[in-house]
């Protein structure tokens, strides 16, 4: 407690920059070193060093607190000049200072992003010698030099300094910054004024000190006699083990040690009698016998796994939602559904239930949702690429009959992750394979079906395994190669392409400081701004994730880090300008390839595992005997299309304005550029009537318009899917009026906003809309 006569001592009061310091404090006449690195501390050493170089130093009460006020701090201080003054590399200070005087804080005063203390200086009286102060000063040098040669560590400079100090007061401060630990027992000498009481004080909590060290010294004795036992079994035994293996009975001391890792195992059911079963088996054997290590293998796997062994999980929805907002931007839906999933959780104590299943474009994010997930959970995380896997045992494992045999990859992953409940990622479900050897689609059934994989059968164990509380999730750029009892039970969550704004968004809060870290560089050594990024993602990127511009980003910081390493000037400044010098000419241009209206040719829009696209549909005419080609890589479905529209327009051919015998005059040329990549899907039906009748009738098509939507042979527009793709697509490409299906308005809410706002959706329900909307005479 701070002793009352304090307020009676010193005769006037003064301001100085005030310094808390955390579980640290200064005493008079002594030096310290301490190290600055928050903001206000930094201010007001700044303050002092302008001034008289002085500041008033106090302990905090808690050290938790950043940002300390008045009732964060105790009463009585140091009042320290400071000496020397080095800035560190982490932009934190580390000052050497000297104290002059213990100090009374009357309070404190916020001036200009400072702290003042409002101090009055506590100079130290002379107690006058006395027999009893004498007989104090004595003991506690005595008390001190046993401390020390029980502590051990204590420099003979402190030792000689301690016994030829004859200052009472300063002799008390000395032993009471070497000798006490804890700040309370320091602070409780500052603030005591009395030098005879701070002397007995200190005697009496140096002698418990001293005892506490002498009771730790009996026990790391004892701690180290145990350890010298320990060693000394250990020799003993590593002697027995060398007897044993020239003795060939060394596999004895491993059914010894398996015998004790099934007893500690949580191991259970069926599968333990396994083992137990095995295990008495492998005692028969011989330890020359191939069956011998055959046997060994399983029984080491079915220990190695982790039965019973669980993560604790964090139902913590608010907490999940914070490290998915940080990992990731946008993907609403997906972080939405995914904290539904933890929110009902939190209410069943478990997260049991459906499989996930994350379909997108790549460059997206799914795997890193995946890992954000086992994040938020803290679970343990694991990944398996399905990507080309076409062999069944790489799931189900090879039966024991098998040389070699192991278990499959499902289960290998698991005893990876140490536990029965990791975050499982399925990565590219959509490219399993089948041949011969197997199917592994039909395989993972069991592993993915809540109802069945409790049990799950991996031919190597030849005992259950329990996955029903591992968190599977997989991914996936399409769901039209997995196989329809496969998907029937994944739940699925589909992740859009992003818009331009949302890729922005990403390059600056995530990708462009995680490639400055990647590249060893710092925020002030390059300078990107906004309007760089968004001529980046326009100019030299086209996609629907931001995997592509992450390599351009990259690109540009080896770039950066040249031009510093040829000693260039830093910052490196990157604005629009200076994009072609660093990454050379533009690739893409978000301007429709043909800006005039032309005479059959239409832009229409098409869906792709990798996003959505523009597709420029041309079509010639000749003469000829009625011929119609179709080039381009043509799927079934668009050759189909192609017939239909052709049918349609024939139908239609006096109200078009088309001649009778037409089609036994002349030949069509229906092409898609781009030979090189298949096209398939049912929604080019519209662009590719537009295309036709334009060619047909020399009348020419608008540029600036992008078209999707199958058709009937009555002419009627039929709905299609991937809208938002699509939108996005035409979008990129700079072309801002669509036609869309009138069956797809309600698609148009998974439009972004912004991007909605930009373009001209023109609802159609009869191709004769698209073909007065396009044509232009």
């Amino acid at each position: 407690m701070q002793d009352k006569k304090w307020h009676e001592a010193g005769e006037g009061s003064e301001r100085l920059p005030l310094l808390p310091l955390r579980g640290l404090l200064a005493y008079p006449n002594m030096m310290l070193k301490i190290d600055v690195g928050r903001v206000k501390s930094l201010t007001a050493i700044e303050r002092a060093l302008n001034a008289d170089q002085r500041v008033l130093v106090v302990a905090q009460r808690d050290a938790n607190v950043d940002d300390p006020h008045a009732e964060d701090v105790y009463g009585v201080g140091t009042v320290v000049k400071i000496k020397q003054v080095i800035r560190l590399p982490d932009d934190t200070v580390r000052l050497l200072v000297e104290g002059e005087s213990r100090a009374l804080l009357l309070g404190v005063v916020e001036q200009d992003d400072v702290q003042l203390g409002e101090l009055k200086r506590i100079e130290p009286r002379s107690p006058g010698k006395t027999v009893e102060l004498e007989a104090q000063v004595r003991a506690l040098k005595a008390l001190f030099v046993e401390y020390a040669g029980e502590r051990g560590g204590l420099s003979g400079e402190l030792m000689a300094a301690i016994d030829g100090e004859e200052d009472p007061g300063r002799l008390s401060d000395i032993v009471a910054a070497h000798a006490l630990s804890g700040i309370r027992d320091k602070q409780q000498m500052l603030e005591t004024r009395s030098v005879l009481s701070r002397l007995n004080a200190l005697t009496i909590i140096l002698a418990r000190e001293l005892e506490l060290t002498k009771v730790e010294k009996r026990i790391h004795e004892k701690v180290h006699d145990k350890l010298d036992q320990h060693h000394r079994e250990y020799y003993l035994n590593e002697q027995l083990r060398v007897i044993r293996e020239e003795l060939g009975e060394d596999e004895e001391s491993d059914r010894d040690q398996f015998d004790k890792r099934l007893a500690a195992s949580k191991i259970d059911g069926e599968a333990r009698a396994q083992v137990t079963r095995e295990l008495k088996r492998y005692r028969q054997m011989s330890s020359s016998s191939p069956e011998a290590q055959v046997s060994r293998s399983y029984i080491e796997w079915m220990l190695d796994l982790p039965w019973g062994s669980r993560t604790r999980d964090r139902y913590d929805v608010p907490g999940a939602r914070k490290v998915l907002d940080k990992d990731h931007w946008g993907l609403k839906r997906v972080k939405d559904r995914i904290l539904e999933f933890l929110a009902v959780g939190a209410i069943k104590g478990d997260l049991k239930g459906p499989i996930l299943c994350l379909v997108g474009p790549p460059g997206v994010g799914k795997t890193s949702i995946a890992r954000s997930v086992a994040r938020a959970l803290k679970r343990k995380f694991v990944r398996l690429s399905l990507g080309g896997l076409r062999d069944e045992a790489e799931i189900r494992g090879h039966r024991r009959t098998y040389i070699g045999a192991i278990p499959g990859r499902i289960i290998s992953s698991i005893r990876t992750a140490g536990s029965v409940n990791p975050v499982f990622l399925l990565d590219e479900i959509d490219k399993l394979a089948s041949d011969f050897r197997g199917d592994p689609a039909s395989a993972l059934l069991e592993a993915l079906d809540p109802e069945l994989n409790a049990s799950f059968s991996d031919h190597y164990l030849e005992a259950p395994f329990d996955l029903s509380e591992v968190l599977f999730i997989t991914t996936a750029n399409s769901l039209d190669t997995i196989p329809a009892p496969l998907l029937d039970r994944m739940e699925v969550i589909e992740i859009e392409g992003y818009t331009r704004a949302e890729k922005a968004e990403i390059a600056l809060r995530h990708l462009w400081p995680k490639q400055l870290k990647a590249h060893g560089l710092k925020k002030s050594d390059v300078r990107l701004n906004r309007a760089a990024v968004y001529a980046l993602i326009d100019g030299y990127t086209r996609e629907s994730g931001v995997r592509s511009l992450d390599r351009q980003l990259a690109s540009l910081c080896r770039k950066a880090a040249m031009r510093m390493s040829e000693g260039g000037e830093t910052p490196v400044a990157i604005n629009e300008g200076a994009l072609k010098e660093f990454l050379g000419t533009r690739k893409y241009d978000r301007e429709p390839p043909l800006k005039m209206p032309e005479r059959g040719v239409v832009n229409g829009l098409a869906w792709t595992p990798f996003g959505g696209e523009t597709l420029s549909i041309e079509v010639a005419v000749m003469p000829g005997s009625g011929a119609v080609d179709l080039t381009g890589q043509l799927g079934d479905v668009m050759k189909e299309s192609a017939r239909a529209a052709y049918a349609y327009i024939r139908s239609r051919a006096e109200a078009l304005g088309i001649p009778d015998d037409f089609h036994k005059s002349h030949d069509l040329h229906i092409h898609v550029p781009e030979g090189a990549t298949p096209k398939d899907g049912p929604s080019a039906g519209v662009a590719m009537t537009c295309a036709m009748v334009s060619a047909i009738t020399g009348r020419l098509a608008r540029q600036d318009v992008a078209m999707t939507g199958e058709i009937t042979l009555l002419g009627t527009v039929l709905p299609i899917g991937g809208v938002k793709e699509k939108l996005l697509a035409a979008h990129r490409m700079g072309i801002f009026t669509v036609l869309l299906p009138g069956g797809n308005e309600k698609d148009l809410e998974d439009v972004p906003g912004d991007v909605r706002k930009q373009l001209k959706v023109d609802l159609i329900h009869k191709v004769d809309q698209a073909l007065n909307t396009v044509l232009t005479n």
